[in-house]
């Protein structure tokens, strides 16, 4: 039970709140009371923005609970605050200059990537995932501040300032000051006794839980591309959240390669087809069956490139349009002795007339072999070998007989 509820009730929140409802409040009503926003309502905004600073400290919001406003000021000491003006708590959200210089990504915990591999077919159709991660979030017993309520007490050595003051002599008369952590509280500034820990943390603050994440992967994105889950990252208490940054990963597909909207298939055709028409089917990553055909006495070339429009990649928010479908033909040759002579005599006639060389007396006449780079490499090498030999062996008959 809290003995004053009147910060809470400026915020919004109820007592029970955990540090991330009462950041979001303040968020909300901090845009919507800022001066330059809104210039009547500075009051409010000095209001909401002084039970903040007191909320989202675990140690203040300890003693404000405990003792209310009465209680926060016999504790108060020396020590500067943290934010000497409420546009010094703005400036930690929206990170707007002036008051001490604290910006934003100073009080942001540390965002986290996790890599999601993805199927071209989940790029082209889209999907949902559901991803299980650890995180660190702030417990919910002690509601961050690693103690039962009411036990946690200002750290008598330092006053709650969480630094000791040093005073040196190097030279006489000369005195300099240098400061160090608390050795007491270790620069927390606060003190708590073991006994009062918190059962569920054990004065750590935070706990490990399990957080299932649903990515939504749309039509037409990258592999590469970024999904931000923000403020899902780790917690801690005084800090903001960090993000959650999901990167897609493509797997490699088995027909389709992507290359920017569009897709690239390699169709492999028989030589009949290539010279007499062909109609193949080709299925897409949407299921669907397509038939591709070339026309009768169209000749098809190994290597030559054709495209269907619109048959690609759905172009990313955007989807009623996509990019092309680029087919690579590869033409399958017959096996040698496929025809006989006759049979081959017929089909050249087919042809168009071919130009016959010119044979002369002096011409020789040569046959092709088969020629395996592989086989060619390890024959020189061998041979190169016994090259060697045979000159340092006649180096050394040389040598004898001189």
């Amino acid at each position: 039970m809290v003995k004053e509820t009147g910060y809470y009730d400026l915020l919004g929140v109820r007592p029970s709140a955990s540090s991330e409802e009462i950041r979001r409040a303040f968020r909300r009503l901090a845009l919507k009371y800022h001066p330059d926003k809104n210039p009547s309502a500075g009051e409010k905004f000095k209001q909401i923005s002084k039970a903040y600073e007191v909320l989202h400290d675990s140690r203040k919001r300890e003693i404000y609970d405990h003792g209310g406003e009465d209680a926060l000021s016999r504790n108060r000491t020396g020590c500067r605050n943290a934010f000497d003006s409420p546009l010094d708590i703005f400036n930690l959200f929206f990170g707007g200059r002036g008051g001490r210089g604290h910006h934003q990504a100073d009080r942001k915990g540390k965002s986290v990537a996790h890599h999601l591999p993805v199927s071209l077919d989940d790029l082209y159709n889209g999907a949902t995932r559901k991803l299980s991660l650890q995180k660190n979030a702030i417990c919910a017993k002690c509601k961050g501040s690693g103690a039962r309520q009411g036990s946690i007490t200002q750290c008598p050595k330092c006053q709650g300032c969480g630094v000791e003051i040093h005073f040196l002599t190097h030279i006489p008369g000369v005195m300099s000051q240098i400061q160090t952590a608390c050795s007491e509280c270790n620069g927390k500034g606060e003190y708590i006794r073991l006994r009062d820990l918190c059962q569920v943390c054990s004065g750590r603050k935070i706990i490990r839980e399990k957080k299932i994440l649903t990515v939504h992967i749309d039509k037409g994105m990258k592999s590469g591309q970024k999904i931000i889950f923000h403020e899902e990252g780790d917690q801690a208490p005084g800090l903001q959240p960090g993000d959650i940054i999901i990167v897609l990963e493509q797997k490699v597909h088995p027909v389709f390669q992507r290359k920017g909207h569009d897709l690239v298939m390699k169709m492999e055709i028989q030589l009949a087809d290539a010279l007499c028409g062909c109609r193949q089917s080709v299925k897409t990553l949407d299921k669907r069956a397509l038939l591709v055909t070339t026309q009768p006495g169209e000749v098809i070339k190994p290597g030559d490139v054709k495209c269907i429009p619109n048959e690609g990649m759905p172009i990313y928010r955007n989807q009623y349009e996509k990019g092309n479908l680029i087919v690579q033909f590869q033409v399958k040759f017959p096996e040698n002795g496929w025809l006989d002579a006759e049979q081959l005599t017929q089909l050249q006639g087919l042809f168009p007339s071919r130009e016959e060389p010119i044979i002369t007396e002096d011409m020789e006449e040569v046959s092709l072999a088969e020629y395996n780079p592989y086989e060619e490499q390890k024959h020189r090498g061998r041979q190169e070998v016994y090259e060697e030999d045979e000159a340092e062996h006649l180096q050394q008959v040389q040598c004898q007989t001189s």
